[in-house]
Order: C-alpha cells, then sequence, then structure tokens
C-alpha cells in the first residue's frame, strides 16, 4: 500500500500554513507509537508556520476515562508538545453528530440495522465466499439494507437495540466518483464499497469514528490529516461523507507504525510500554525520540 520511509510534509510554495491535528482515545495511557504520531503532526504544523491542533476521541464511554485524558496531557507536555486553541472533547459536541446524522437521514442514505454480531456473523459463515474488507474482515452482508420502513420505525418505538448504518451503494449514486489525496501514496480513487455499510452510530451513542472524525476535521479547519497508515482505508469512507455532507477534503499523510523488536506493533490492547512508565524511569523526552529513530532490531526496555 504505502511504501518508503517517512518525510516531513510541507507546503509547496504559496500554499497556506498546515493545521494538523492530533485525536487520541483516553481508553488507556500513551506509548512510543502515539509520541510518533503526536510529534510528527507537531511538525508537520510547526515546519510550516501553522496550527497543531488535540482532540480527545472520547465517544466509547465504556473504555474512556478521565485519568487517561489527563495522562495524555501530561505526556504531551512532559514531550514538549504545545498544542493550539482549546481541546475539542467529542463527548460535548453530541448535538452536532446527530444533527450531522438528520442531515443523512434526510438524504435517504441511512437505515436501521437490527442485527447482533452474532447474527451478522451467522449469516457470514452460511454466505461461504462472503465479501472482506481489505483487512481481511468480513464485511456486513446487507441483512436489514432493503428493511421496510415501517417495520423498521416500529421496532425502533418498541425499543429493539439498533444501529445506523450508511447505504454505501445509495451514496456513490448520489455523489459520483471521488478521489482524495495521500501525500505519500499519491491521488487515490475513493472506494468506500471496499468497506461495506458502516456503522455511524448506534441507539445510545449518536456517532461512530468515521463520523465524528470527519466532520471534527472540518469543524476545526484541519488542512492536513497525519495519522498511521492502518487507517489508510478508513480515508475511503471518510471521502464519501465529505461529499454526502458538503464539508471540506483535506490531504493526508499516513505514516509508518511503530513497531517492538519482534516487528508487533505498538498498541494498547498489547500492552505496550507507555510513556508514563518511562517517564517513571526517569528517561528523558530526548531519550523517547531516539527509541522512536532507532532500527527495529532495538527496541526499548522495560525498568
Amino acid at each position: 500500500m504505502i511504501k518508503g520511509s517517512d518525510f516531513l510534509p510541507v507546503p509547496a510554495e504559496g500554499e497556506p500554513p498546515q493545521v494538523t491535528r492530533f485525536a487520541p482515545s483516553p481508553s488507556g495511557y500513551l506509548h512510543l507509537g502515539h509520541a510518533y504520531s503526536a510529534l510528527f503532526g507537531y511538525e508537520a504544523a510547526r515546519y510550516s508556520g501553522g496550527r497543531f491542533l488535540l482532540r480527545i476521541e472520547d465517544i466509547d464511554r465504556q473504555r474512556c476515562r478521565r485519568e487517561f485524558e489527563h495522562g495524555i496531557y501530561e505526556d504531551l507536555g512532559w514531550l514538549g508538545i504545545q498544542w493550539d486553541s482549546k481541546v475539542r472533547r467529542q463527548s460535548e459536541h453530541l448535538d452536532v453528530y446527530q444533527a450531522t446524522l438528520d442531515e443523512l437521514r434526510r438524504l435517504g442514505v441511512v437505515y436501521p440495522c437490527f442485527c447482533s454480531r452474532r447474527q451478522i456473523r451467522i449469516e457470514v459463515e452460511q454466505a461461504g465466499r462472503a465479501p472482506h474488507g481489505p483487512s481481511g474482515e468480513a464485511l456486513y452482508p446487507g441483512i436489514c439494507r432493503d428493511l421496510d420502513p415501517g417495520e423498521g420505525h416500529w421496532r425502533i418505538r418498541n425499543g429493539e437495540p439498533y444501529a445506523l448504518r450508511l447505504d454505501v451503494a445509495k451514496s456513490l449514486a448520489r455523489t459520483g466518483p471521488l478521489l482524495w489525496e495521500d501525500l505519500r501514496a499519491g491521488t487515490i480513487s475513493a472506494d468506500p464499497l471496499s468497506l461495506g455499510d458502516v456503522v455511524l452510530a448506534r441507539k445510545d451513542v449518536p456517532t461512530s469514528y468515521h463520523l465524528a472524525v470527519t466532520v471534527d476535521d472540518h469543524l476545526q479547519g484541519v488542512t492536513l490529516v497525519t495519522r498511521w497508515e492502518d487507517l489508510f482505508h478508513a480515508t475511503h469512507m471518510h471521502r464519501l461523507l465529505q461529499a454526502l455532507l458538503g464539508l471540506r477534503t483535506p490531504r493526508y499523510y499516513h505514516h509508518n507504525l511503530i513497531a517492538d523488536s519482534s516487528g508487533q506493533r505498538l498498541a494498547k490492547r498489547n500492552r505496550a510500554i507507555t510513556l508514563r512508565h518511562l517517564r517513571d524511569c526517569r528517561h528523558t523526552p530526548d531519550d523517547v525520540w531516539r527509541m522512536i529513530g532507532l532500527t527495529a532490531e532495538a527496541g526499548v526496555e522495560a525498568c
């Protein structure tokens, strides 16, 4: 998909300074991978004389905790990374996402889905050769896509749990072909069908990652989205939402992932060594930048 080393993206002559952002989820403490991503966006903005923004993506009420959010502020401050303007917390803007959903409903491109994960898994298994997404995951097979609207309204009124999915094929019929620009991979033809009819919201939460990040990047005036390369394919869906809602399309740069000495991507679920732990072990910010720049064979040892 994307090959080669990262390079610092800078505006061409005559282009305005870049507005970038770092948007962690407070579901755990930051690790070296987060430090790399934050530094990358920070340097891209600072080098161009632009602005670096911080957003807290805290819509997952079960996993996100305030202590982790405070840890984000502490870690970034320790690293010397400063952000411009007020921090945007997604949980404080649920009304904005709800209004966006209402607009998509008016366009007729959203439908309720009452399928449990188990039902979807059984349907996929019975289908045998169900389509799969770019990461090998089975795509939603469209069980509720053609559900009678009257039945859908009745089931919602009766309190059934549901999700709201985007009808991607119907959406593309409205927008036509779409492009987006990645500064490493070039001009990309958007292929949101490769991700299937994604969930945009659920009964108890009026947004999802795809919807919230697209709206937020527009409202915050982000001109260059820098993020991990494993989110490259998500941009296909974000480009479609931008076109449906008449939002600005930023440029993108999907940078390399940071791996440990075994080649495994650093992640919270894999208990990657946190910046908080490194700080407690009396490492310095300079140590962190050195660790980020080391070869894959070097790794990081716990104290």
